[in-house]
């Protein structure tokens, strides 16, 4: 795994590489950075190329964050362009599952295939949550992180997750949940006809179940899987089941 710097137009960014093939581009959520798909990149790397980006404003990659889903798309096809990387499956959970959908939508010639982690088709945010980040409140994370796992996940196992929370500026982390706020595709998803996979935690107090199981529905062929003992970070906390399901979703694609 190599921490990779480059230029997204004009500005810098940094992500993180591992493996080689096709090429997988690992999208995190709100307040996240790369290495919340670090049991990906270790797991996966014999199979595909995998790239986990840092969004605006979130780990090595600077600017002020955006407060839009298709900002970040933009920034995102921009990355692309700079890694001369045609086609890609991307990879996105919970606010990069938007970006993500919103890809598919838009950007259809760039994937190869889609895969949605924790998300929704529509990310409402609890209105408390917006309320601590707008007064920059100390117990926001708090409250962030109560919600997150599964009561089956041991501590050690959510690390990166917490790190990340904490050390994204609170105004990035705000204008993320914003993003997500106003996000809706539910009324699109049936415009989405690239092979999609959707991992669910059954633990999920923030994108519950039931939200996964509306994207398989509305999706034409997609396919659901519920990760057991997992809440909304199923990639940390149950890495092995995860990477299952990515891997023998990669191997199906042409």
């Amino acid at each position: 795994m190599t921490r990779v710097r480059a230029t997204v137009r004009g500005e810098p960014a940094t992500y993180l590489e591992a493996g080689r093939g096709r090429a997988v581009i690992l999208v995190h959520g709100a307040g996240g950075r790369a290495e919340v798909w670090a049991p990906q990149l270790a797991g996966l790397a014999d199979v595909a190329r995998l790239i986990a980006v840092d969004l605006p404003g979130h780990g090595g990659t600077g600017g002020p964050g955006c407060r839009q889903v298709d900002d970040y798309v933009d920034w995102l096809v921009g990355l692309l362009d700079a890694l001369g990387v045609d086609r890609t499956v991307v990879a996105g959970h919970s606010m990069g599952g938007a970006i993500a959908q919103t890809l598919a939508l838009g950007h259809r010639d760039r994937l190869s295939g889609l895969v949605l982690v924790g998300t929704g088709a529509r990310l409402r945010v609890l209105g408390r949550i917006l309320q601590l980040f707008q007064e920059g409140s100390p117990h926001g994370p708090d409250l962030v992180a109560s919600l997150s796992y599964s009561p089956k996940t041991p501590a050690g196992a959510v690390v990166e997750a917490e790190r990340a929370l904490l050390e994204t500026p609170a105004a990035v982390t705000l204008g993320d949940f914003l993003a997500c706020d106003r996000f809706d595709v539910m009324a699109r998803l049936a415009g989405i006809d690239v092979p999609t996979l959707v991992l669910a935690g059954v633990d999920d107090r923030l994108t519950p179940p039931k939200y996964g199981a509306y994207l398989a529905r509305q999706i034409p062929g997609a396919r659901l899987v519920e990760i057991e003992a997992a809440g909304h970070f199923p990639q940390l906390e149950q890495p092995a089941a995860v990477n299952a399901a990515l891997r023998g979703f990669l191997t199906t694609l042409p």
